[in-house]
Order: structure tokens, then sequence, then C-alpha cells
């Protein structure tokens, strides 16, 4: 009986019963599934070394892409040093007391500047 007015308190419903309990058991699974999730610390490591591993692979992609942009800037301003210097009028040198041509000298000067722009970029 009910202790304010005496009448007998009501059923619940069956369904309404079998329904909660439903949802009940649909929550707790949801709650196991997250704490289990949170509690494998293997492959949340995982998860973090493969994030990372996409990061690196991205920087260098965009520093490779950076480093080739600029060689073939400098590829291309040495050209037209080594054409500007072919198209003079003189084309030897004297260095150190030997007589060189000025193309030689010029290419030579290309190779170190592209294996300078290698060297820095593949540092960054």
């Amino acid at each position: 009986m009910s202790e304010k007015n005496g009448a007998a308190p009501e059923k619940p419903d069956v369904e309404a019963l079998r329904a909660e309990i439903k949802q009940t058991r649909t929550e707790l699974g949801e709650t196991v599934q997250a704490l289990a999730a949170k509690a494998d610390v293997k492959a949340r490591a995982k998860e973090q070394v493969e994030h990372a591993k996409d990061r690196v692979r991205a920087q260098a992609a965009e520093a490779t892409g950076r480093v080739r942009e600029a060689a073939l800037q400098a590829g291309g301003r040495v050209r037209s040093a080594a054409d500007s210097a072919a198209s003079s009028s003189d084309t030897e040198v004297d260095v150190a007391g030997r007589r060189m041509p000025v193309a030689l000298l010029v290419a030579g000067a290309a190779a170190i500047v592209g294996i300078i722009l290698l060297v820095r970029g593949s540092r960054r």
C-alpha cells in the first residue's frame, strides 16, 4: 500500500521494463567498450606512432619539394650565367697561373652550389 493515500502502488508495465533494461544494457555495453579502449595502452601507442609517421612523411615530402625547387632555380641561374659567360669574347681565364675555360669554371661553381643546396635542404 502507498504511504500517502493508502492505495496499492501501480505495477510497472512489462514492456516498459523490458525497454528500460534493453536501454541500460546498451549504455553499459558502450561504457565497457570505452573503458576497454582507454585501457588498451598498446593500441593507443600504435595509433600515436602511426599519426607521428604520417606527419613526418608529410614534412619530408614538403622539404623535398622545397629542395627540388631551390635546386631548379639555382640550376636556371647557373645556366644563364654559363650562357652569358660562353657568349662573351674572352673564353679563358687565368686561374692560379693556368688558363681555364670559363664554361668549366661556371660548371664547377654550379656543381658546388647544387651540392650546398642539397646538403642544406637535407638538414632541415
